[in-house]
């Protein structure tokens, strides 16, 4: 591809007792008569960790080297700030992460890149489960996918798929397995990577999976290597216990349209696998919580038949009183307990659903959280289910684990009823509770978790730690758990002895695996406890963590990849970065020219901060957009995981097309305003959004909003409100929420949802006067053939940055952007984004086009001026 032939790559996974060790190689040529630039894209598995990458280009290897995050980041600011080529690297997805690097290399010149990552594989629904992206982008000659496993328990169910593989490439993914080994191997010719005879395109984009299953004639298995241990529990043919749930869902106006749809769907479906055994409820929260019946109810058939039809009539109305409904749960579960209307031996289950932030009743998420954890009180797990991207994932996933639970997102996408239905389907069929781990406390050290409120059918619980006495070579186990019947009671007794007489049966052990899986897992555990932790407590964790990242060269939150690269005889530095759920999912923002925030005082440049962000589900991941102000655009580009930024100059009183779907109706334009006068300190007028108007011609309705008024028209029915009202509005095919000088939400049926938001500054500024921003939730709702100055970047945007040198000021070298097909000259910048930090903002790095956007927007700029509102 431009010159550019990748001529081989290869995965090669060694799993050794679960724990995976994979490396991927790529090697390239540049075939051109000059200098090219080289780009090594992988998507790895959230669950992995990064642990070594290196680039050799003509025999000379330059390594990648993992540091704690914020030296590695002094470092990239380092080679930001001379003009050099660096980029953060990193990108999230649904299921993986993205590692990007680029180098260039000369004409004729090879380049090997090579990175290895490891991780735990889970087990779910019984089976273990590798995970591969294959997107090579070209016909490769040497492919080769080969996977390795050994087990000393024994294998079962070896298996491997691939989305995009036909029948005729089935024939060569070849399978052997032997007692304790299992080897998968996919390598096609050119000719089979080809999507027709004589085409250039690879078949080869897609999906890659292995999964397996280990025997199992004893309830666990027990391996000592070197001074550490691991110890895998997963029994078999157990009853099933009864499980006591509560389903608590959010019918808030932003759950409106397809994700109540969605719901209800996915509710209906795991109504018919809830068990005659057990016993459930739903509670639901608008403004108001509505609970199905007053206690929770046994799953009798005559129960499922009413229970379907309380499902099919759930709708949306109001805001989020969250805390009143997740208490109201608790509440019954408890009560369900205390007065024995459920089995003793059950299991009990709070599974809740939102998709926002709570802003009814209690607001506060650290008062929910104190609430939540006191009420709970350690007796059942809370699952917490985020919907889209308009929630506090944090807040979500903290209060799970204060409660021995776990968060999830849920994308927005067609899928997400079966994505509600396959996490249910995980936490569905309880088999023990109160699982505990006893050890001799005198003989271990450093033991991970042990301690475990279910253990799910299909699933695994896995504990590992280290001897205090390396030279001990044996060790017995209890395990204690509550059953369906009774309590159970197993003991496990193990040597080293005979974990190293299983393990010379094989030769691929890569390094000392079980000390690597040790402190893989707990890393992973310090990192989820930190998540809940506070003060003292939390550095602790964050300190230990970080060592044990350090020690063992994992790229995780806390630590970065530094990957050095030769370029112009000069060190250019990028960082590798493992990402965070909930917190590294944002991509395309706009706001105001942030020159403006300097020439206001800290209480204006609050009132003035504030950005309207637009989140758009882009595919994976998410798109957000922000506009606010003087309109300067921000547009991040998740597959580079960097930004482009250009401003729009006009004048006040113009009218521009912000959205326009022509297949949904919807059309969204604002109107600027200016400051009451001319700065004479600014070259340029500065411009805010003194008026938007929505309309839907499908439904014949249209609003006008200004800081002064609301006017809501549906058909010939007119109806006005002031910021002073707090209203909720129901018609037909819409709902408008007013929330007293604050914002209002809108949502048009099945349509996109938008949240208008006020911004008010001190009456007697003499120069800056009120104006509006705008949210627009739900976008993937909106059509493909949805345009307009922000709607066109609702699509995804690619382009590559050449030819860095420095500008005009030191600190922002300018560079070529190809994009559109259009050579443009851009310069790096840092632009605020005022979201999180409304006082001060956070910096966001961006290559800025200059003239209005020219070359980058479609058309220029004036063609998205229009003669009025509507």
């Amino acid at each position: 591809v431009n010159g550019i032939e990748i001529y081989s790559m290869k995965i090669d996974s060694k799993v050794t007792s679960r724990f995976a060790h994979n490396i991927i190689t790529s090697r390239a040529v540049n075939r051109g008569n000059v200098h090219k630039e080289v780009f090594f894209d992988v998507e790895l598995p959230k669950t992995a960790f990064i642990t070594n990458f290196s680039m050799t280009i003509d025999g000379v290897t330059y390594p990648g080297t993992i540091k704690e995050k914020e030296a590695a980041k002094k470092q990239y600011e380092k080679a930001v700030s001379k003009g050099q080529t660096a980029g953060l690297v990193k990108a999230s997805g649904r299921k993986t992460e993205k590692f990007t690097v680029s180098v260039n290399i000369e004409a004729a010149s090879k380049v090997t890149f090579e990175l290895t990552y490891e991780e735990l594989l889970k087990r779910q629904f019984g089976k273990y489960e590798m995970f591969f992206k294959v997107k090579p982008k070209q016909l490769v000659k040497d492919f080769e996918i080969e996977v390795n496993i050994f087990e000393p328990q024994g294998i079962t169910d070896l298996e491997a798929e691939g989305t995009f593989i036909t029948n005729e490439l089935q024939n060569i993914v070849e399978k052997t397995l032997s007692e304790k080994k299992g080897r998968i191997c996919f390598k096609p010719t050119l000719d089979q990577q080809r999507t027709c005879a004589n085409c250039s395109q690879s078949v080869l984009d897609g999906d890659f999976t292995v999964r397996y299953d280990v025997k199992r004639t004893t309830p666990d298995n027990l391996q000592i290597v070197n001074g550490y241990f691991v110890h895998y529990f997963a029994p078999t043919n157990l009853p099933k216990l009864p499980k006591n749930i509560v389903f608590i869902i959010d019918i808030s106006g932003s759950m409106s349209g397809r994700e109540i749809e969605q719901t209800r769907e996915a509710l209906l479906k795991i109504l018919d696998d809830i068990k005659e055994d057990d016993f459930f409820n739903f509670i639901l929260f608008g403004s108001d919580v509505h609970i199905w019946k007053e206690t929770l109810i046994k799953a009798t058939p005559e129960n499922m038949d009413e229970a379907r039809k309380f499902v099919r009539g759930i709708d949306t109305e109001g805001m989020t009183n969250l805390h009143g409904g997740i208490m109201r749960g608790i509440d019954m579960l408890n009560a369900a307990h205390e007065a024995n209307l459920v089995p003793k031996r059950s299991a009990s289950i709070i599974i809740m659903l939102t998709d926002g932030q709570p802003n009814v009743g209690v607001s506060d998420t650290q008062d929910i959280q104190a609430h939540v954890k006191k009420a709970i009180e350690g007796r059942f797990p809370l699952y917490n289910l985020g919907f889209g991207y308009g929630v506090d994932y944090n807040f979500l996933e903290k209060m799970a684990l204060e409660n021995k639970g776990l968060a999830r997102r849920i994308y927005p996408d067609s899928d997400a009823a079966l994505q509600l239905q396959g996490f249910y389907d995980e936490v569905s069929n309880p088999m023990l509770t109160d699982v505990q781990f006893n050890y001799p406390e005198n003989e271990i050290s450093d033991l991970t978790r042990n301690s475990f409120k279910h253990f799910y059918d299909g699933s695994e619980i896995v504990v590992a730690g280290r001897f205090i006495d390396n030279n001990q070579n044996s060790l017995t186990v209890d395990v204690r758990g509550e059953g369906a019947n009774d309590a159970l009671l197993y003991t496990t007794q193990q040597d080293a002895e005979e974990t190293a007489k299983a393990l010379q049966e094989q030769e691929y052990i890569f390094g000392d695996y079980i000390e690597r899986l040790w402190a893989y897992l707990t890393i992973e555990q310090l990192l989820e406890k930190r998540i809940a932790a506070t003060g003292e407590e939390k550095e602790n964790l964050t300190a230990e963590a970080l060592d044990l990242s350090l020690k063992y060269k994992f790229v995780t939150p806390l630590t970065s990849m530094v990957v050095t690269k030769p370029e112009d005889n000069e060190n250019q530095d990028g960082i590798a970065d493992k990402p965070v759920e909930g917190k590294d999912i944002f991509t395309v923002w706009f706001h105001f020219r942030s020159q403006v925030f300097l020439w206001y005082s800290p209480k204006e440049r609050l009132s003035h901060g504030h950005t309207l962000s637009l989140c758009i589900p882009v595919q994976t991941p998410v798109i957000c957009l922000t506009v606010d102000g003087d309109p300067h655009f921000i547009i991040s580009v998740p597959q580079k995981e960097d930004a482009i930024c250009f401003n729009i100059n006009e004048n006040p009183g113009a009218v521009l097309n912000l959205i326009n779907d022509p297949v949904t109706g919807i059309r969204v334009n604002g109107e600027l305003i200016g400051d009451k006068r001319a700065n004479s300190d600014a070259k340029i007028q500065n411009t805010y959004f003194g008026k938007l108007g929505i309309t839907n011609k499908h439904l014949g309705f249209k609003l006008t909003v200004t800081p002064e008024k609301i006017t809501v028209q549906n058909g010939k029915e007119k109806t006005g409100f002031t910021w002073l009202d707090s209203v909720t509005l129901q018609q037909e095919g819409l709902t408008l929420i007013i929330n007293k000088e604050k914002n209002l939400v809108l949502k048009m049926g099945s349509g996109a949802s938008f949240v208008i938001v006020l911004h008010q500054v001190w009456k007697k500024h003499p120069l800056h006067q009120d104006f509006l921003g705008l949210y627009t939730l739900e976008s993937d709702k909106l059509s493909a053939q949805t345009h307009g100055l922000l709607g066109q970047f609702f699509h995804p945007i690619d382009f590559t940055i050449l030819e860095i040198h420095p500008g005009s000021d030191p600190k922002k070298p300018d560079a070529t952007m190809i994009v559109k097909n259009n050579e443009l000259t851009v310069t790096r910048g840092w632009q605020k984004d005022y979201r999180r930090d409304p006082k001060n903002g956070i910096d966001v790095p961006c290559w800025f086009v200059h003239n209005n956007g020219a070359g980058l927007i479609d058309g220029v700029h004036t063609d998205y001026i229009v003669s009025s509102l509507f």
